[in-house]
């Protein structure tokens, strides 16, 4: 199976030059857990934006999320994949680097995102694997 096989086609993004509090408005209007964060006027990916992110980013170190924005929360060094690479690279991807989405690209285009949601929901097999991930993940938003 490959990535463009379980990834989600429908992928929000916005521009750095949002605040904080709009990219949360984002999020929850389209329940997502994250935005991926394109150059204006040429729609290259500059960053992902998580809700991990503004919770220890901004939340936690008392910033004024209407004040902060985007450009300054984001993970700028974005880890993607290919729509046909196979879908347990992909998930090998996500358990190597700790991360829970990975954009996806075809011919450097943005496609789509893979989540361990999707992942889990079409090969309940790698399960195993992506736990990892988000036990590490629920560690780190406990230790702070």
């Amino acid at each position: 199976m490959q990535v463009k096989d379980a990834m989600n086609p429908k992928v929000i993004v916005a521009n750095d030059d949002i605040s904080v509090k709009e990219a949360a408005r984002l999020m929850a209007k389209f329940k997502i857990g994250s935005l991926v964060i394109i150059e204006e006027g040429k729609g290259d990916i500059i960053g992902v934006i998580t809700e991990s992110d503004i919770v220890r980013k901004v939340v936690a170190t008392g910033l004024d999320s209407s004040q902060t924005l985007v450009e300054q929360t984001m993970t700028k060094e974005v880890i993607t994949v290919d729509e046909d690479i196979d879908l347990g690279e992909a998930c090998q991807i996500m358990v190597e680097n700790k991360i829970k989405r990975l954009p996806v690209l075809e011919d450097g285009e943005l496609v789509g995102i893979l989540t361990t949601t999707d992942v889990m929901a079409v090969e309940p097999k790698l399960i195993e694997e992506l736990a990892k991930v988000m036990l590490f993940s629920e560690k780190q938003m406990i230790a702070g």
